[in-house]
């Protein structure tokens, strides 16, 4: 099955397959991220007839700078293409087919989240006492991407969430127990705006914590678990994030970073990081 390789190309978005979701299904308010109010259901203004973005080279210019950091994780093309079998949102004049399609896609994008951790915890040898465990909530989690549509609307995600989350809780204190110099406990910290430049942050636990505009400029982030974390506006410029696990390029895209920021080999550059956008 696709999604029990380590591959995790599959779990990036591919929006030559997939039908414009994100930019119909999903609201967004008027904001710094946004340049107006679109409500769920309706799609965005700049969405042209061939599901392309018709801003796409300009949209942090224009104000669009969350759809820059948006990524489905390959859940748009899966519902488009496998979930509705390639029958485009469009399709039904009733606007039944539509709404069938935008009830599924933000389940099936959070299952695609939860395979990106799971395949990346089996990639980290450390993690070798659960991998068998990690192996079949892999599986699983992959069956349910591919439920019927009423099954996937009916589906209590957070319920499977929780019982993934045991086995990633335990998949970070392994990988970050021999790590020398570990960090301190931040999960669930409120560091907005906090001032870690050059801060030694290996093997921290940085699980949910808040770094709205954080300066960590040259910090030793090794080895940190950073999954949840918020990283809008953070300042990554040097940093060292080698090693850092369950970190995912939507929380890389809404950070701020340079050429010399270092990344795991899982993850892009962000363009906009060298851009000067």
């Amino acid at each position: 099955m696709q999604e029990t390789t380590a591959d995790r190309t599959v779990l990036r978005g591919d929006c030559g397959n997939c039908f414009g979701l994100c930019c119909v299904a999903l609201p967004f308010a008027r904001s710094a991220d946004f340049a107006i109010d679109k409500p769920a259901g309706k799609a965005c203004p700049n969405l042209g007839e061939d599901h392309r973005c018709g801003i796409h080279t300009r949209l942090r210019r224009q104000g669009f700078t969350g759809c820059t950091v948006y990524d489905c994780f390959g859940a748009g093309q899966k519902v488009s293409q496998v979930t509705f079998g390639g029958r485009d949102w469009r399709a039904d004049a009733s606007g039944e087919h539509a709404r069938r399609v935008f009830a599924v896609f933000p389940v099936v994008r959070q299952l695609h989240e939860l395979l990106w951790y799971l395949t990346e915890a089996l990639t980290l040898p450390v993690a070798r006492p659960l991998h068998a465990d990690l192996r079949r909530a892999l599986e699983k989690t992959g069956e349910l991407t591919l439920l019927t549509p009423d099954e996937l609307a009916a589906l209590d995600v957070p319920a499977h969430r929780q019982d993934v989350n045991v086995l990633l809780l335990k998949t970070s204190e392994l990988a970050r127990a021999g790590i020398r110099g570990r960090g301190k406990e931040r999960r669930g910290a409120d560091l907005m705006g906090a001032r870690l430049k050059g801060a030694d942050l290996r093997g921290a636990n940085l699980r949910g914590a808040c770094l709205i505009a954080a300066d960590l400029t040259g910090a030793d982030v090794r080895g940190a678990d950073l999954i949840g974390a918020d990283l809008r506006d953070t300042d990554l410029t040097d940093a060292d994030l080698t090693g850092a696990f369950f970190l995912t390029q939507p929380q890389l895209n809404a950070a701020r970073g340079s050429a010399g920021t270092k990344l795991p080999e899982s993850l892009t550059r962000p363009a906009h990081w060298t851009a000067g956008l």
